[in-house]
């Protein structure tokens, strides 16, 4: 869709033209969002708080998915795999060798992101569904390393405490405090991902999604892109397995299963895959509508508790839910909530003319 802007918004130079925030109008919004999502802890309670932290988490995988699948065009089905092994490396950083979090979380991203190029390794020979194969072979192989032979240092299937952040005296030991952690990371990762996606190596991606061989011609390094979008990718799988873990503040290889990959995929297609505002649409949808149906399915409990007990109501409905969001979206919405987003601003900017 072409890029509509109000009349007498004229760009004078490339770099002005390419910049995310454009206008006086733009930068006030932006600061009056960031102002609001920072004061959240003292308008909201500690539920609304845990949710959004846990809306925050989910957006910095789903980006890093986004980047690899949305922009370069290599499928994973790892990214909780990835996810784990950030959340183990800093649980042992932060138990065993009582790292600070502000080192820790880095080692943890680092980790993540060399594990996820040797899984991604494979993209200079494979694509496609065999890709989608080859990746899954980590989410298989990554938990029940963390489960069998790492078991005298990840405590196996049981699960691993983790302290929660400190800086200096002050623990982040609350939902309200931990909020400010978690979301600037994640604001400040999206910004990097919508930055990314302008530049040089943003563009490779774009080239290798739509046509490798006709990258390859113009003198893109394909097979080195690849890896790089797969390292970028894994690190922001890793930064929020790290998140989780302090989040959480106990893990378990149960956590990052692959249904958790398969439903990272559906917020990117609910959102919008290839497309940063997307990716953040759909965590926040599909997120948002998981938590209503845990309210309506204790609720269903209460009201039917004999059905609910023999059938397993409560663990049935988030799914069927799910899978239904997505088949719907793919039939009447493929471009996902980003399209509509776009839709609403281009009919905003072009007001009152109905063309």
């Amino acid at each position: 869709m072409a890029t509509y802007r109000p009349c007498g918004t004229r760009n004078f130079s490339y770099k002005q033209d390419m910049a995310i925030i454009r206008n006086p109008f733009n930068w006030a919004a932006l600061a009056i969002g960031l102002l609001l999502l920072f004061l959240s802890p003292l308008l909201f309670s500690g539920v609304v708080i845990n949710l959004m932290n846990f809306v925050g988490i989910t957006i910095i995988a789903v980006q890093g998915l986004n980047l690899l699948t949305g922009y370069c065009g290599q499928i994973s089905l790892g990214q909780s795999a990835f996810m784990g092994v950030g959340a183990y490396i800093v649980g042992i950083l932060a138990t065993r060798y009582n790292m600070n979090f502000l080192l820790a979380l880095p080692c943890g991203a680092l980790g993540a992101g060399l594990v996820g190029l040797l899984f991604g390794t494979p993209s200079v020979r494979i694509k496609g569904f065999y890709l989608a194969m080859a990746t899954l072979a980590a989410q298989f192989i990554i938990p029940a390393l963390i489960a069998n032979p790492l078991e005298p240092i990840t405590n196996g299937s049981e699960s691993l405490r983790v302290p929660a952040p400190q800086i200096g005296e002050f623990l982040f030991n609350t939902p309200q405090r931990l909020f400010y952690i978690i979301i600037p990371l994640t604001v400040l990762l999206v910004f990097f991902a919508e930055s990314l996606s302008r530049t040089g190596i943003g563009r490779a991606f774009v080239a290798i999604r739509d046509d490798d061989l006709a990258a390859e011609v113009m003198g893109i390094n394909v097979f080195r892109y690849k890896l790089t979008a797969f390292f970028i990718c894994s690190v922001y799988a890793g930064v929020a397995g790290g998140l989780w873990a302090y989040w959480l503040r106990s893990i378990n290889p149960d956590h990052f299963t692959l249904t958790e990959s398969i439903w990272y995929f559906g917020m990117l297609i609910a959102g919008g895959m290839g497309s940063v505002t997307g990716a953040v649409f759909g965590v926040i949808f599909l997120r948002i509508l998981e938590h209503f149906l845990l309210d309506f399915s204790l609720f269903l409990t209460c009201l039917f508790p004999g059905f609910a007990s023999t059938t397993g109501l409560q663990q049935a409905l988030t799914p069927i839910v799910y899978g239904l969001v997505i088949v719907l979206f793919l039939v009447f919405e493929p471009r996902g909530l980003n399209h509509r987003w776009e839709i609403i601003k281009a009919s905003w900017r072009l007001r009152p003319f109905a063309y």
